[in-house]
């Protein structure tokens, strides 16, 4: 090849890779603010000035991150150490302190909170590394030292802007690329989304330096996060449940306003199918005493949800922000101050206003995609109101248990049936406990609460379910009389029952119906029926038992077969390494079905106050309303 055709060869790859840098969302010819530039432009800090004084929930709010930034001033900063294979307990603590800090001084200009911010800063850029080996302690860290070195860029001294922008290039941004590190760029699940975010934030903090490598960064993580976006196809429902979506969604949430900010388009991330969908599931997932539908890797706590606020604007439904809005005004801010992303609620907030947070129209909310959910209340304002959450999909999803149909019940402002969601995995892990594989024979599902054999669904010859088994949704109502939702979960017990459906319904507003039909296949199946109770059990007859609770009481009647025998049961945990788990109590009953037969269950769980009325008899889940 002669040098001329060379040169025309050489300018024509030339070509083609600027025609192909042209086509990523951020281009060498995009352009940023200058510093500060994450969430937050400069002089954007007056309009939130004016929001806060104007309402007095933000008020106290923004009163709260101050004064944690007060207690911060007299406390070491973050030190290196790590907690098995984890330093990401140190991550979040870094990210809580410099959000929180750097909120502080944009807000009040107090030179000691720049100072503690600087201090907390230096602080984590020299250590030894942010922990690759486990990529969300290095996420956490990133995000934490990029929204600090941004924030409070035109203020830091030279030597610590240098020091700062080369720990998140050298610690955070390079591991990224290296592919040992970097599994999260082809995962569903919550990693994705973390990871994505936090590198994105070092990119954007240290983009003048860098502009290529922070293009490439913001690049991979537009076009990688809509994987674990796909999960929230098609109407919002989480597969990791409610303390996931805390962390996930937040981070994606995170993701996406950072875009907003810097270059005024979020490259369609916010349009992914079922994503803004995802406020109702949240809203929905917490019952009338303020407690989450906790299943499977979930805390039994709930707390206010920052990222809740950037929905409620987004598509201008202040309705979304009704349980946020009790948790403000009920101490939780206060409550809110370990939440490391807490200032976000002050950005995103808009500083609406508590009166035009308006009660929720709808009483049900139901979700399909991987981990199917539908969610019921008798009330919005009535915190005695009924609240029932239905758990469908499959032990195979991220964070899954073997929780297939299980179901929480709330009455009279007590959890009657309950989950005890997830053990710490620390202490799971250091007694080798091979806690993330998930095979049907696996150690997780000998993990106690992991099991379907404590969660309030149907046990089958006392066998696990099926880990490949999924269940639908397969109907539901908001009849008011009858409100109901329907599950089939046929595959969760394979090879044990031919046929099995459950439905649960919230009856004229004030019981709930259990109703479970099963059909035998060639072999005989004893089928256990389960509820766990934090509550009080007194068997008063075969098929009756009461439950008390601090002074309030709920009856559990087998209404059919009227034929079992109840009995309680200890959930005193078989191994070492399993959590106690004291104050509560399973309830069961057991039948037994000949091959070849079908078997109806009806349960029927009566608040005090409805126990007069006559029960009528449950008709087939064919005709339940849909």
């Amino acid at each position: 090849m002669n040098r001329k055709l060379l040169a025309l060869f050489a300018l024509a790859v030339l070509l083609i890779s600027a025609v192909s840098a042209q086509d990523k969302p951020i281009s060498p010819a995009t352009t940023l603010p200058k510093h500060p530039r994450i969430l937050l432009l400069n002089g954007e800090e007056t309009a939130l000035k004016q929001a806060i004084a104007a309402d007095k929930a933000w008020s106290s709010l923004h009163q709260v991150i101050l004064t944690e930034c007060d207690n911060l001033l007299r406390v070491a900063p973050v030190e290196r150490i790590q907690i098995g294979r984890r330093l990401l307990d140190k991550s979040r603590e870094a990210l809580r302190r410099l959000f929180f800090l750097s909120y502080a001084w944009r807000m009040t200009r107090q030179p000691t909170y720049l100072l503690r911010a600087e201090k907390e800063l230096l602080a984590i850029s020299a250590f030894s590394d942010w922990n690759p080996t486990h990529f969300l302690d290095v996420a956490e860290m990133t995000m934490a030292a990029a929204i600090g070195y941004d924030w409070l860029h035109n203020d830091l001294s030279a030597a610590s802007r240098t020091a700062i922008k080369e720990a998140i290039l050298k610690k955070g941004i390079e591991p990224s690329l290296d592919p040992q590190y970097n599994a999260f760029l082809k995962t569903s699940n919550n990693w994705n989304q973390v990871c994505n975010a936090g590198m994105t934030y070092g990119a954007m903090a240290i983009y003048e330096d860098q502009p290529e490598l922070a293009r490439k960064v913001i690049n991979r993580a537009i076009e990688t996060v809509v994987l674990s976006m796909g999960d929230y196809a098609p109407d919002g429902a989480y597969p990791e449940g409610y303390s996931y979506w805390g962390y996930g969604t937040s981070f994606n949430v995170m993701l996406i306003s950072a875009l907003e900010k810097a270059f005024g388009q979020d490259y369609g991330l916010s349009q992914q199918p079922g994503f803004l969908k995802t406020a109702g599931y949240l809203m929905n997932m917490t019952g009338p005493s303020g407690k989450p539908f906790n299943y499977s890797d979930a805390g039994t706590g709930g707390s206010l949800q920052p990222a809740m606020f950037w929905f409620a604007s987004k598509v201008k439904d202040p309705s979304l922000l009704w349980v946020e809005r009790s948790r403000l005004l009920n101490n939780g801010a206060q409550k809110a101050v370990d939440d490391r992303l807490l200032p976000a609620a002050m950005l995103w907030s808009r500083g609406i206003a508590m009166s035009r947070i308006t009660e929720p129209k709808s009483r049900v909310w139901v979700g399909h995609g991987k981990s199917p959910v539908a969610l019921m209340r008798s009330s919005w304002t009535d915190p005695n109101a009924i609240f029932v959450g239905l758990k469908a999909g499959t032990p195979s999803a991220s964070h899954a248990h073997m929780d297939v149909g299980s179901f929480v019940l709330e009455a009279d402002g007590v959890r009657w049936a309950m989950d005890f969601g997830m053990q710490d995995y620390n202490s799971l892990e250091t007694k080798g406990v091979k806690l993330w594989e998930s095979g049907q024979n696996s150690q997780r599902w000998q993990v106690y609460r992991y099991a379907n054999f404590v969660h309030n669904t149907l046990t089958v010859n006392n066998e696990l379910q099926k880990v490949g088994g999924k269940a639908p949704i397969t109907s539901s109502s908001a009849n008011p009389t009858f409100t109901s939702a329907t599950t089939n979960l046929t595959e969760l017990y394979k090879g044990l029952l031919a046929k099995a459906d459950r439905g649960i319904a919230i009856v004229s507003q004030d019981h709930v119906v259990v109703r479970d039909e099963m059909e035998a296949g060639s072999n005989e199946a004893t089928v256990r029926w389960s509820l766990l109770t934090v509550a009080d059990v007194n068997i008063t007859g075969k098929n009756r038992a009461e439950l008390t609770k601090n002074g309030k009481k709920l009856i559990l009647q087998v209404q059919e077969p009227a034929e079992v025998s109840l009995k309680t049961g200890s959930t005193e945990p078989p191994h070492d390494y399993d959590a106690p788990n004291p104050g509560t109590t399973l309830v069961s009953f057991e039948v037994t079905m000949p091959a070849n037969t079908k078997q109806s269950l009806t349960v029927l769980l009566i608040p005090e106050k409805a126990a007069a009325k006559a029960m009528q008899p449950v008709a087939p889940l064919s005709s339940w309303p849909r």
